[in-house]
């Protein structure tokens, strides 16, 4: 069990790509804290982690909410005094639409999601990261951060602009602390956000998120250098 005794906090654990991640964290050994909006499938994912033989805590958030991110790390130190590992897989896809018609409070939402709370989430649990011997943040990002798309903007720019943040943090910390931060692109993977993006889309032909967790351990079992990028292959026949 390679992650033996660490500490692991997913965003966006109760499905998806966030869920998968969770229970292969656990499996490898992890003791995983379990954030996302929904309290059900937080419990259905904890629960799934325990039948397995793992361990985990469920935590409901709003990352919308800053105070709430803090009051989160406040309740972790002390019983954790370190966090080793922060899975970023929550995110908000917005409609896809064109730049003039991108609506305005839903614009923000996306903004609010995808950059305001990487950020507060980053300034909440820096220290903690600080004090593991091996701090590691892997967040989920996505091609067309870097290759726009038409009708992508919205979902695409916050992207964007959200691994500039994290790379800027890594540069930041990278000669002071142990910390390292690596984007993972998880491709076509079979997800309610997938679903939204492509609704004609056969599920079966695209992978399930149990392969991007997997791919997400195997990146934290290697010590692979801060800014990386990891794109997960699609599975042959897809």
């Amino acid at each position: 069990m390679p992650l033996q005794g660490k500490i692991a906090l997913v965003t966006g654990a109760s499905r998806g790509i966030g869920a998968a991640t969770s229970r292969a964290l656990a499996r490898a050994g992890a003791h995983v804290i379990l954030t996302a909006r929904t309290s059900a499938g937080l419990e259905e994912v904890e629960e799934a982690i325990h039948q397995a033989g793992g361990t985990a805590t469920i935590a409901p958030l709003d990352l919308t909410d800053g105070l709430s991110i803090r009051k989160l790390a406040e309740a972790v130190a002390p019983r954790w005094p370190a966090l080793d590992v922060i899975v970023h897989s929550a995110a908000m896809l917005g409609s896809l639409t064109p730049v003039p018609h991108l609506d305005e409070k839903e614009f923000g939402k996306v903004i609010a999601t995808n950059i305001v709370a990487t950020q507060q989430l980053v300034a909440a649990f820096d220290p903690l990261l600080r004090n593991s011997a091996a701090g590691r943040l892997i967040a989920l990002t996505t091609g067309v951060a870097s290759h726009p798309r038409a009708y992508w903007a919205g979902y695409a720019a916050t992207k964007a602009a959200m691994e500039n943040l994290l790379l800027s943090y890594a540069a930041e910390v990278a000669s002071i602390t142990a910390i390292r931060v690596a984007l993972v692109s998880p491709g076509a993977t079979r997800t309610r956000m997938r679903a939204n993006a492509y609704p004609g889309e056969d599920p079966a032909t695209v992978k399930p998120p149990e392969v991007v967790g997997e791919a997400i351990v195997a990146l934290l079992e290697r010590d692979f250098e801060t800014g990386e990028r990891v794109r997960v292959g699609d599975p042959v026949g897809a």
